[in-house]
């Protein structure tokens, strides 16, 4: 291929329909790397027992196989500097893992131990529940209002929808759990029909062909579920409003896209929200508007796809694939005087891109940088290989060279097509996570301007505009605003 990082073409095995489905990317690397992808999630949770599908895998990375403890793994993995790891969305829920060569056979016959010969002891159900329910009410609820803010919103916006709760569940359904659950949940969603098998780096042919073989004694199972209902439609504005103790205001807004990867919008939409507000990109228009011109806060993104951790990582992970997407805008915490001015602001930016369009120089230079980036998202082979299975899954060519060919012919009256098509300022869901939610209502209801306020002087342009952002309609309805104790959040 055509790039300087001459990305490799993965291939595509199966032994039969409806076996596991092997994706490789062989290499003259040392390290070989795994992907173990099952076609299952919590999209699939119980309503009573939501958290099945995440605490079943976690049952499988982070517990015993039948014949070892997981202290056991822990001692055995720990000269091989290797480790597994899990992730759970709605559709996917995949494991992960690197070795080296050398120490291929010893470190496969542990992982394949645990993923195909589960030890499901209750010490270990015991422990892992404790630790999901702790990161649930403690590391996301209570120590980040960021992620908290991101996660609510999709909660809202797919409220009675099988994406209507957090990839680890609720605490009352992780409570109703018991090993006979996660026994079950296995021998349904665990089988070959449901198996993408990924695997990277320097391995020895046959090992490839033992791989498959060896997962095929999983049972054979039903294909996944490729349609879900739409969520209900919006309304005009939502607000939620998350009760809790904190110094500053976290905000995420947005709505759902018809839009994923294979869409003819979704790349010339990739390149809008690249202009518009790419992840960490300070070159973006919200953060240059936000943060740059104003000081609002430290940086301001757009997606659109679901990507979470932000607060910790600069690229998005692989394997988060979905069949439907939403729009977000994820406002990083502000001043709560400047709080209501920020939300205005936001939509006040994504009005003008959906009126204006991107100019025509900023329209070649966005292009010219994505062309790039995308190939910089393979930054090592496990990567590159979960973006391969993602293209599987989406039915299109290697992300990298899809969205490079696409970008080749993109023009900017497309681009501008696509915003118009797809995105919009009148029907959103805002979340935001603030101390004094009741003032907060009343303020928003109110209509009535909502001033910055600085600590330094600002140019004359900057403002003039802010003599407009402040008064932004937001034609909010009382209905339409509710207040949340965050106690109440993934109970």
């Amino acid at each position: 291929m055509r790039t300087g990082l001459m990305l490799a073409l993965a291939t595509v095995t199966a032994l039969a329909q409806g076996t596991p489905k092997l994706i490789e990317l062989p290499s003259q690397s040392p390290l070989v790397s795994f992907r173990i992808v099952f076609l299952t999630g919590a999209a699939e949770d119980p309503a009573d027992k939501k958290g099945l599908a995440y605490l079943t895998a976690r049952m499988l990375a982070e517990g015993g196989s039948r014949q070892m403890s997981y202290d056991e793994i822990l001692k055995a993995l720990f000269p091989m500097a290797s480790s597994i790891h899990f992730q759970v969305d709605k559709e996917m829920t995949t494991f992960t893992a690197t070795t080296h060569l050398d120490n291929l056979e010893a470190f496969y016959a542990i992982f394949r131990q645990m993923l195909l010969e589960p030890g499901w002891r209750q010490e270990d159900l015991d422990r892992l529940r404790d630790q999901t329910i702790n990161y649930l009410r403690v590391t996301l609820r209570e120590n980040n209002e960021e992620e908290l803010g991101k996660e609510v919103l999709y909660q809202e916006l797919y409220a009675g929808h099988p994406y209507g709760w957090h990839n680890a569940g609720t605490v009352s359904g992780l409570k109703a759990i018991r090993l006979e659950d996660l026994k079950r949940f296995y021998q349904q969603h665990y089988t070959q029909s449901r198996l993408v098998i990924g695997l990277a780096g320097g391995y020895p042919k046959e090992f490839a062909r033992r791989l498959l073989e060896d997962f095929s004694k999983l049972p054979r199972g039903t294909a996944a579920q490729k349609n879900r209902p739409k969520p209900k439609a919006l309304q005009g504005m939502r607000v939620t409003l998350i009760e809790k103790q904190t110094r500053a205001v976290a905000i995420s807004l947005g709505f759902p896209i018809d839009v994923r990867r294979g869409h003819p919008d979704y790349v010339p939409l990739l390149l809008a929200i690249t202009y518009f507000g790419q992840h960490r990109n300070s070159s973006g228009v919200l953060f240059q508007r936000m943060r740059a011109a104003r000081g609002l806060n430290y940086g301001d993104y757009a997606y659109i796809e679901y990507f979470p951790h932000g607060m910790f990582q600069f690229e998005p992970d692989p394997n988060l694939a979905r069949p439907q997407q939403i729009f977000q805008i994820w406002i990083r915490p502000v001043e709560p005087p400047n709080a209501i001015f920020a939300l205005r602001l936001a939509l006040y930016e994504l009005d003008k891109l959906i009126r204006e369009g991107i100019p025509e120089p900023e329209f070649e230079r966005t292009r010219s940088f994505l062309a790039k980036y995308v190939n910089l998202l393979m930054k090592s082979k496990s990567i590159e290989l979960g973006y391969a299975i993602d293209s599987y899954y989406y039915g299109i060519p290697d992300y990298a060279r899809y969205v490079r060919d696409e970008l080749a012919r993109l023009t900017r009256e497309r681009v501008h097509a696509a915003i118009r098509r797809h995105l919009q300022t009148r029907n959103v869901q805002v979340v935001m996570i603030a101390q004094g939610c009741a003032a907060l209502r009343d303020k928003l209801l109110s209509g009535e301007p909502s001033p910055i306020q600085y600590n330094s002087p600002k140019p004359e342009e900057i403002l003039k505009e802010d003599e407009v952002v402040k008064s932004w309609p937001l034609a909010l309805k009382a209905g339409n605003v509710r207040i949340v104790p965050v106690e109440q959040i993934f109970e």
